[in-house]
């Protein structure tokens, strides 16, 4: 890293160096057709179980890590999603959700790569943790709001539920702290350049299944 760098605070770092991969997702075609209101309920939930697989993987893995240098100060209850999301699904699939539930190819591939991370290289976690978590608090409330419109759910209701942060009162401040977590990330400036391209590779990932679902739901010419 070049002296500009260092003096740099890490969270700004790693914003803008993803921030193209960052714009390549949210700008995908599925979802800009699910934001559009172009797309139904159905891809609205193999969009949800998607998301299931992937937070799943990350917070399985996050008990393990609640006392590690690097990511334990990372983990924090408040965020976790897999509950959120399995109310959605049994609201969208119904009580036996689990059943024929199965990741996308891509999918399977990120979550593996989550898992892989938290198991064996905690500084790559927390690029993991930056790009899901960070996201749904920002991004996320979009998301919802388009959905509650277009497909009649209740207001932060089953459905939603997973961009319910319903323990932080305060995202913007939430929001403050973590990007302080980061600046102060327990790892040297060869590690943070890693969590950095790992983050990157985060957002390919999450883009790979945008892509893989455009393609099972594509709009008609």
């Amino acid at each position: 890293m070049d002296a500009t760098a260092i003096a740099t605070p890490f969270s700004t770092l790693i914003r803008t160096a993803s921030h193209e991969q960052h714009t390549e997702a949210e700008t995908s075609t599925f979802m800009s057709d699910l934001l559009g209101g172009r797309l139904g309920v159905d891809a609205y939930t193999r969009y949800t179980e998607q998301l299931w697989f992937v937070y799943r993987a990350l917070e399985e893995g996050a008990e393990a890590l609640r006392n590690d240098p690097v990511a334990g100060p990372f983990i924090q209850s408040e965020l976790l999603r897999t509950p959120e999301l399995e109310r959605d699904l049994a609201h969208l699939r119904g009580a036996d959700w689990r059943t024929g539930l199965e990741p996308l190819a891509a999918t399977a591939a990120y979550a593996d790569r989550v898992a892989e991370c938290a198991r064996d290289w905690p500084a790559g976690y927390v690029a993991h943790h930056y790009t899901r978590y960070l996201g749904d608090l920002s991004g996320g409330q979009i998301i919802r709001d388009k959905a509650e419109k277009t497909w009649g759910f209740a207001r932060k209701g089953d459905g939603v539920r997973f961009y319910v942060f319903e323990e932080i009162t305060n995202p913007a401040s939430f929001k403050r702290d973590y990007r302080e977590l980061l600046d102060s990330v327990n790892a040297d400036d060869l590690e943070k350049q890693r969590i950095v391209d790992e983050c990157k590779r985060a957002f390919a990932l999450n883009t790979a299944v945008f892509r893989e679902l455009g393609e099972v739901f594509p709009l008609s010419a």
